[in-house]
């Protein structure tokens, strides 16, 4: 027999989790057992989560006659726990007869769902911004659950021909898990992206259509993913090696706070302390510790000591510098650094973080080097990485000089003024978005095709692990529940293109709807196996503003449409795995999904009026509580750029960046070259490149600063690479209880700082060499140095 999990090393089967082999008597239906193997050979074959001994153990099962080997195979792959070490880690193998659909759920929910939306809604108006987060929700929505077991009454009532009551006993990790489903469907993303367009109408273009309109595009913006989610669950929740990272943290948190266990020493690598109370400890540590780099000795977080040494010297800057650098020496001691932009690494498999760091070693660093240092893009005059737009002096570029009164493109202006210049790393985040969106088609056809075309033809719990048997007994939300709601978005989505005058057109509307169908599956499977997730929003600026030029408010909209439907779908996938995970009814999911969805839509744009007509002086420079509305600023520059300007003018053929097209072809030939090597030699590490995270994986940069990712690929690889190696029963214990206490206290010292400091703006922070405004950012790190400063102009002599 073969053991999956504990060491590496081990070759049999423990005995806690070791199977009764069934004999020939007690072996299965001969034809499911075959059905079940060959299904797990398919997923099994590029699977880079997969164990490589379970992947030789599958083959071999697959090319012998025995039934019975092929029968405990099956057993201990697919019915006595999950395959994966990480999900073993952090979920149940089994489930608890508990309620999850109470008033208790849905009240708490309701109750989090508005508090999150509404007070996400007004901070994200003000610089600096701070959101809460599930995490937050899920923490403070136990005490609350606890407290209504102990004053509510037990009574039962009778509606409709049911039973319930305001108590069904103690609060339990489903109804727990309903609450947090809600928070992530309403607030998961920060604040809905369809606010950004409508700051951007009404304060830069004057354009204000009322509240239908609002209601309307926020609505159909955050709703017409959940029709995907549902439609694609086949894909992408029911299968084991759709794992979802991201839920084993809550997963494990729920497992942590509702089962308060003391580990056996001898699977927890001689550790007896509780995961609760381990938990308790890394958090009040994280959260003390934090006051330092947070608040009052912020040059933690960022050790670049070779710039404090040479605080002039552009170049050395340049190189080791932690803001607009490329931090060759990465030294943090600041989680909001490590995590900034990328989660907690702990949560990654190693596989998905060797691949974003190859992606950082290889462009970020060695081509960015190759790319500044020799002058390509006019680099001398501008910063090395930062993600600002710059004119032919090297000042912000502004966009106020090109535009006529009608906010369209005035020509004239435009040739009198100046082309747009891109930072070296920003100018480079372009090509390798195309390359990534490219490659993430190529890669899934070539690795993962075969499955989603067996997936298709396959009957409902074929190859089914523990979990999706478990689940198989509750009943399933109907398709056509996710149809209908897609159906009735897009038909408003339609309404609202068409009645106000938006400029978006029916058919480009369409084609928006079609880019993220198109995509779904492919940037759905690359996250839920490596916990990456690849961004639309370069491709739908790309192809607006070659389809409809000259149209800022239906560019804004189109990329509105078109990458938010897949991205906040995804949301929606995952939360429907981790009711998965928890054994949560799939029709209670939906449900919680859509209300709190619709709800907290109604919130949002509530306090978005009440914020625009209350507040003096919102959206103003000059704010005096800083509600100077900072996303609204950049997301109207970027439809200047992308409505206005367009692609043509910065990526065509007599723009400064005509050469990152080729990246497109990159995308395509890479995928291909990386998959012929990998079949050729198939027991090599080829098989765990992926060029999509390789091209796609520094999609952040800028404005995340290599310094966050080099600290958050070093902190991966220690624990889920030499940790997880030489110490599994520590990992499979504790990893995931470390990620949540440290994100969890991360959150708290946040809050805190920002509400009881920061907000009341009363309070300063201490002024000295390494606070805030002290000497250690007197740099040309902070200061964005450049090589040369720009004689007059630099740059084409001349541009269209």
């Amino acid at each position: 027999m073969v053991r999956f999990w504990g060491k590496e090393k081990d070759t049999g089967v423990s005995s806690a989790v070791e199977p009764e082999s069934p004999g020939a008597e007690g072996i299965p239906n001969a034809d499911i057992i075959q059905r079940d193997i060959r299904a797990l050979k398919v997923s099994a074959k590029w699977d880079p989560n997969l164990p490589r001994e379970a992947v030789d153990a599958i083959d071999q099962a697959y090319q012998t006659g025995d039934l019975e080997k092929k029968a405990v195979l099956e057993h201990t792959l697919l019915e006595e726990d999950s395959p994966y070490p990480e999900v073993r880690a952090a979920v149940r193998n089994y489930d608890e007869d508990m309620p999850a659909n109470t008033p208790r759920a849905w009240i708490i929910g309701m109750l989090w769902c508005t508090i999150g939306s509404g007070v996400n809604m007004l901070f994200s108006l003000r610089n600096p911004s701070i959101y809460l987060t599930p995490v937050v929700t899920l923490l403070l929505s136990y005490p609350f659950g606890v407290a209504w077991t102990y004053v509510m009454p037990t009574k039962q009532f009778k509606t409709f021909g049911r039973t319930w009551s305001l108590n069904s006993g103690p609060f339990n990790a489903k109804e727990h898990t309903i609450i947090v489903i809600m928070a992530n469907a309403s607030f998961g993303g920060t604040t809905a992206y369809s606010t950004d367009v409508l700051l951007a109408q009404e304060v830069f273009y004057g354009q204000k259509f009322g509240w239908g309109y609002q209601l309307l595009l926020t609505i159909t913006c955050q709703m017409l993913g959940l029709g995907l989610a549902g439609l694609t669950r086949k894909w992408l929740v029911e299968p084991a090696a759709m794992i979802w990272p991201s839920n084993l943290i809550i997963t494990t948190m729920f497992e942590t706070i509702h089962t308060r266990k003391t580990p056996d020493a001898l699977k927890s690598g001689s550790w007896t302390i509780g995961r609760y109370k381990y938990f308790l400890i890394v958090l009040v540590g994280i959260f003390v510790w934090e006051w330092f780099p947070l608040w009052i000795a912020p040059f933690l977080s960022a050790m670049t000591f070779v710039c404090w040494a040479a605080p002039n010297n552009v170049v050395v800057n340049q190189l080791f510098g932690g803001q607009t650098g490329l931090a060759l020496i990465p030294i943090t001691f600041d989680w909001t650094i490590v995590t900034a932009f990328l989660t907690s690494p702990l949560i990654f498999p190693f596989h998905a973080i060797a691949n974003t760091m190859i992606g950082v070693f290889v462009f970020t660093i060695i081509t960015s080097l190759g790319v500044h240092y020799t002058g390509a893009f006019y680099s001398e005059y501008l910063p090395m990485s930062t993600g600002g737009n710059f004119d032919n002096t090297g000042a912000r570029y502004n966009v106020s000089k090109i535009l006529t009164p009608e906010y369209t493109l005035d020509p004239q202006l435009y040739r009198e003024y100046s082309p747009i210049f891109l930072s070296t790393t920003f100018a480079l985040a372009y090509g390798l978005s195309f390359a990534t969106i490219i490659s993430v088609v190529v890669h899934t056809g070539l690795y993962d095709g075969q499955e989603i075309w067996a997936k298709w033809k396959a009957a409902r719990g074929e190859g089914a692990d523990v979990h999706q048997r478990m689940m198989m007994k509750y009943k399933e939300a109907p398709w056509y529940w996710y149809g209908a709601s897609f159906v009735t978005m897009f038909a408003l989505g339609l309404v609202t293109c068409l009645v106000w005058d938006t400029h978006l057109t029916w058919w480009a509307f369409i084609i928006a709807l079609l880019i993220s169908l198109f995509f779904y599956l492919p940037i759905g499977i690359i996250q839920a196996t490596t916990n990456v997730q690849i961004g639309l929003n370069v491709i739908t600026e790309f192809i607006i503003g070659y389809m409809q030029p000259g149209r800022p408010l239906a560019m804004m909209m189109f990329k509105m449409y078109g990458y938010i439907t897949a991205y906040q779908g995804l949301y929606f996938t995952q939360d429907i795995k981790l009711a998965h995970y928890m054994k949560v009814p799939q029709r209670v999911t939906f449900w919680a999904q859509f209300v709190a969805t619709l709800w907290s839509c109604i919130v949002q744009i509530a306090v978005f009026n009440w914020a625009l007509g209350a507040i003096d002086g919102v959206c103003t420079p000059e704010q005096k509580d800083n509600y100077t509305c900072p996303n609204a600023g950049v997301f109207f520059t970027a439809s200047i750029i992308w409505g206005v300007i367009g692609p043509k003018r910065i990526f065509g053929s007599e723009g400064v960046y005509s050469s990152l097209s080729w990246f497109f072809l990159v995308g395509l030939i890479a995928p291909i070259l990386v998959y012929l090597a990998a079949r050729k030699w198939p027991r090599s590490n080829l098989r765990y490149i992926n060029m999509p995270i390789i091209f796609g994986g520094t999609a952040y940069i800028p404005p995340a600063t290599p310094l966050t990712y080099a600290t958050w690929g070093i902190t991966g690889t220690i624990f889920n690479k030499f940790i997880k190696g030489r110490h599994r029963a520590w990992w499979t214990e504790y990893n995931f209880v470390t990620s949540a206490a440290l994100d969890s206290g991360t959150i708290i010292c946040l809050l805190l700082i920002f509400f009881a400091l920061q907000l009341p703006n009363k309070v300063t922070s201490p002024q000295w060499w390494g606070g805030w405004g002290g000497g250690f950012q007197n740099n040309m790190d902070w200061n964005a140095g450049v090589q040369k400063v720009a004689n007059g102009t630099f740059g084409p002599a001349t541009w269209k």
